[in-house]
């Protein structure tokens, strides 16, 4: 996985989840689902990356 796809979904990963905690915290169920949404996309593209390494090998 390239260094900066990887930066990228970990990013993802974490402001979705910063997003999503504090949204849920505050009540507000709209931005708790984008922030949801967020770290969804950052795990799928952690996987799309690795399922590409693994062609590499």
């Amino acid at each position: 996985m390239s260094a900066g796809e990887k930066a990228k979904a970990k990013t993802e990963q974490a402001v979705g989840k910063a997003v999503r905690k504090a949204a849920h915290a505050m009540g507000n169920e709209t931005t708790a689902a984008k922030g949801a949404a967020l770290e969804a996309r950052g795990t799928a593209r952690e996987t799309k990356e690795k399922s590409k390494d693994g062609f590499r090998r």
